[in-house]
């Protein structure tokens, strides 16, 4: 099979194992090869999409009648490289999608792979959401006498979404995310959480309270994925539960709300989290469920975004006064102090000066003064050194 004057679009992934996280690049390519199908639909160019984690074979068919644009995830590439139903021989352009997502993961080997296949004649494009050194490094390595193109400065919100917390009772979440949803009439909220059994988790919990609600994440097959996602979009789920994976494979028009169930420990997550809304010149709103143990993350994520994000108190659902005073003033809290120390007893004076006093060179403690002894007893306790040389004469 020849990919003839073609795009060959890698995008990072799991090297055919969907149970991994990283199967938003999946969604990703899927994604990305209907919209090059919607823009080819008056051109002669034909389109296919290889992923792992579904039949081979039915992929092998599609290649077979031959494509111009074809999307694939790198280990599904290089398998059909390995079984010879693909060629690169005619491969004009290669497109690197989430190049800094790809370095992290370590699928850096698998794409220099295909990369040294590709004919040397070719044009390559390579896009990520951020820039930090390790991705210059690779453009030097992979692109020659680059022009680089900045459309937005690195780690910026987008500007038409709206931020606020609600301070609560971490034992409180799943109770006031029901409370919002019920009470605020939200029919569409993409929710994030920390892990994959916790989005499992919440998301049982939320169909307890009467919400449609569904979980998407890597423990799940390609089939429940897309299905979860097509329900979603379509308004049959009103709460789409996701892990962390999905912030930036998720494309979801006109998704008004974005709630961080967990705070995100990254502050460059957040961003990508809420770039789920306000796409498109639509506003969005970003919602922060705040625990006090949450106050660090979140003067990480106010310093990256350089802005204060409003705090909102829901009654009922706060967490101690202790704390309230803390969260709403944005400073984190104090580090807990050891469960076996006790704040409120003194600390104990040592007796010994030497324990006491900073060090001084070419000093000593003072040497303790010692007793006097009584009188009566002076006599009784002459020096006895005549016991040491031959004896004590009696009185």
């Amino acid at each position: 099979m020849n990919v003839s004057k073609a795009v060959a679009r890698a995008i990072r992934a799991v090297g055919g194992d969907p149970s991994e996280p990283g199967w938003d690049w999946l969604a990703l390519a899927i994604q990305v090869e209907e919209s090059f199908r919607g823009y080819a639909k008056h051109l002669p160019l034909r389109t296919a999409i290889v992923y792992g984690g579904t039949d081979m074979n039915a992929q092998i068919v599609q290649l077979r009648r031959g494509v111009e644009i074809l999307v694939a995830t790198p280990g599904r590439l290089l398998d059909h490289v390995q079984n010879k139903t693909v060629m690169f021989n005619q491969v004009s352009v290669l497109v690197l999608d989430e190049a800094d997502r790809m370095l992290d993961m370590g699928f850096l080997p698998d794409i220099k792979r295909i990369i040294a296949l590709l004919p040397r004649e070719r044009q390559n494009l390579l896009f990520s959401a951020t820039f930090p050194d390790e991705i210059r490094t690779l453009a030097k390595t992979l692109l020659r006498d680059p022009a680089e193109i900045q459309v937005t400065p690195r780690f910026v919100a987008a500007e038409l979404v709206t931020h606020v917390l609600h301070p609560v009772a971490r034992e409180k979440k799943r109770e006031l995310l029901a409370y919002l949803i019920q009470t605020r009439g939200l029919k569409q909220v993409l929710v994030f959480t920390g892990t994959r059994i916790g989005a499992n988790r919440l998301a049982h919990q939320l169909r307890l309270d009467h919400i449609q609600a569904d979980a998407i994440h890597g423990d799940k097959t390609q089939a429940e994925r897309e299905a979860a996602l097509a329900d979603f979009k379509a308004g049959k789920t009103a709460v789409l539960v996701a892990t962390d994976v999905a912030s930036r494979g998720l494309d979801i028009e006109g998704l008004p709300q974005v709630i961080n169930f967990d705070v995100p420990r990254s502050p460059e997550d957040y961003v990508h989290r809420i770039g789920r809304t306000g796409r498109a010149g639509l506003t969005g709103e970003a919602i922060s469920l705040v625990a006090p143990e949450d106050m660090e993350s979140l003067a990480a994520i106010e310093r990256l975004i350089k802005q204060r994000i409003d705090r909102v108190l829901v009654p009922g659902f706060q967490p101690s006064g202790a704390t309230v005073a803390t969260l709403m003033g944005g400073q984190p809290s104090p580090r807990r102090s050891p469960p076996n120390v006790r704040r409120d007893r003194p600390p104990v004076k040592p007796a010994d000066p030497i324990f006491s006093k900073p060090y001084e060179p070419g000093t000593a403690p003072p040497a303790p003064a010692k007793p006097e002894a009584p009188q009566q007893q002076s006599k009784r306790r002459q020096p006895q050194v005549a016991a040491l040389l031959g004896g004590l004469k009696r009185a």
